[in-house]
């Protein structure tokens, strides 16, 4: 499950920064900071991933 997690983060990860991307071409503010919180939400999933790694082993 931890890898499947891990999985849904970077692809979060890559949908935000592809976003945010097309946001700064289209100069579409909305999407851009759409874009941002995708990231954001990536970045927090692998971080609690990595934490329960760290008390895994």
């Amino acid at each position: 499950m931890a890898k499947e997690q891990k999985a849904k983060a970077k692809k979060e990860q890559l949908k935000g920064k592809t976003k945010e991307a097309a946001g700064k071409v289209t100069r579409n503010l909305p999407l851009e900071a759409e874009g941002r919180a995708e990231q954001a939400k990536g970045d927090a999933r692998q971080a609690k991933e990595k934490a329960k790694d760290t008390f895994k082993h």
